[in-house]
This record gives C-alpha cells, structure tokens and sequence, in this order.
C-alpha cells in the first residue's frame, strides 16, 4: 500500500514539474513575440517619472487583491445557494433562483454595478462603495458559479443517488458524501475560470467611484505623463495573482482524481 502511494507521490510530483516547466517556456515564447513586437515600435520610455508615483499603483493593486478575496467568498455562497435553490423541491424556490440567474447573465456587469450601487445600495443606505462593490461583484459571478455547480451535480449518474439511497443515506447525506466529491472534482475547471475572470472583472469597479489598479494606473499615467510604463506592470501585477490561482485549481484536480 505505501509503496503504491510513494509511486502516485512520485508522479503527481513528476506532471507537476513538466507542467510548471510547460507553463514557463509558453510565458518565455510569449514573452519573446510580445518583445518583438514592441521593439519595432518607436516609443520612449520613461520608467523614472512613472516610478515616483509607485504607492498609486501598490495601493491599486492591494485594493483589487481585498475586493477580489472578498467577492470570491461571496460568489461562491451564492453560487451554492442558488444551485441548491434550482434543485430544490419548491418550485417557487426554482423559479426564483432560476430567475435570478438568468437575469445576472443575461445583463451586462457594467449595468448591474451602476443600478446595484446608485439605485439599490442607496435605497438601503449602503454607503461603503467598497463593501458593495464587492457583494455587487460576488452576485454576478455567483450566477455563473451557479451554473457550473449545477451542471457538475446533475452529471452524476443516477446509479449513485440509487446506491446512496440502498445504503439509508438520506438527502443531505446522500449531497455530502456521494454527490459533492464527485462534483468538486467536476466543477474544478470552470470554478477555477470564473475566479480568474472575476479578479479581471474587478477592474469595473471604477465606475463607482473605487480606486482599484486600473483606475491607480490611469492616475499614475496622467500625472506622469506616461502610457504603457503603466499598463505593462499593470499586465504582470494580475497575471501575479491569476496564474498561482490557476496552478493552485489545477493542484486540487490532481488531489481528488480518481477513476471513474
């Protein structure tokens, strides 16, 4: 037994190299294209007068990092809250999270930011933009989370829900230890996508009046008279909290694979 174990530790450690050896050599080809094409253009740079207005951007960043975590959270409860409510048993509970659902995806972010924080959050004396930004942010991505959840359960066969119901399992037990393993490992890709898309998405937020990066970097290139001596760190700076995220996605598959 712990020699079957020491040879799957051996290989999932030896995919993890070869992947992290793979995703490095695709950045340096990437890196390399996007080198040559800005090498033919003629522009001049001025890192010094970007650099005095580097706590703009460290700010910006670590905003975007706060609101990200935070939404993240929400979305994820409310992805589960409604998938459960599609499940449900009562249809006004269906059609309601179904409604909900398909209203968030079916309207653009930018619309829900500007009615969520100038018309709901003002009826409810919200006044934090950050605070509401985040819940605003958690409910869009949510609704998608929702679907991926949903999808992932409803993928499990129905010889499972028979054999969880054989051995006495009732339904919250038959979720918890014969549905939800299953439809973790399932749904891992698509979650990990969407938590990528939503730290992307945050950039949004500067319509209501949030200063995270994107807005800090248009300040920094205004006052210093610069354009992409911004937005190159500002590329980096996501791709610093994206790629570990989807690395991290990828270690879980890993972990809850198993065959089928």
């Amino acid at each position: 037994m712990s020699e079957t174990m020491d040879a799957t530790t051996r290989r999932s450690g030896g995919f993890t190299l070869r992947a992290a050896a793979w995703m490095m050599a695709s950045m340096g080809v990437v890196s390399v294209l996007i080198y040559a094409l800005f090498s033919g253009i003629h522009y001049e740079w001025n890192w010094a007068a970007a650099w005095q207005y580097r706590g703009l951007f460290w700010k910006g960043w670590l905003t975007t990092l706060a609101i990200s975590a935070g939404a993240m959270a929400v979305s994820l409860l409310v992805g589960l809250l409604l998938m459960a409510g599609r499940r449900s048993r009562w249809m006004l509970a269906r059609l309601l999270c179904g409604g909900v659902v398909e209203m968030v995806r079916g309207t653009p972010l930018l619309v829900q930011l500007l009615i969520g924080y100038y018309v709901v959050a003002r009826q409810l004396e919200a006044r934090d933009p950050l605070l509401t930004g985040m819940v605003l942010l958690g409910l869009f991505e949510g609704a998608y989370l929702a679907e991926i959840f949903r999808g992932a359960v409803e993928s499990i066969g129905a010889s499972q829900w028979e054999a969880a119901r054989a051995v006495g399992l009732d339904r919250v037990g038959t979720y918890r230890w014969v549905i939800l393993p299953q439809a973790l490992r399932r749904a891992l890709p698509g979650t990990a996508g969407q938590l990528v898309s939503l730290i992307k998405d945050s950039s949004l937020l500067s319509v209501i009046g949030i200063e995270e990066l994107v807005q800090q970097v248009r300040i920094l290139n205004s006052a210093s008279y610069t354009a992409l001596e911004g937005y190159l760190p500002l590329a980096l700076a996501y791709l610093v909290v994206t790629l570990p995220l989807s690395r991290w996605a990828q270690g879980l598959e890993r972990r809850f694979h198993y065959e089928t």
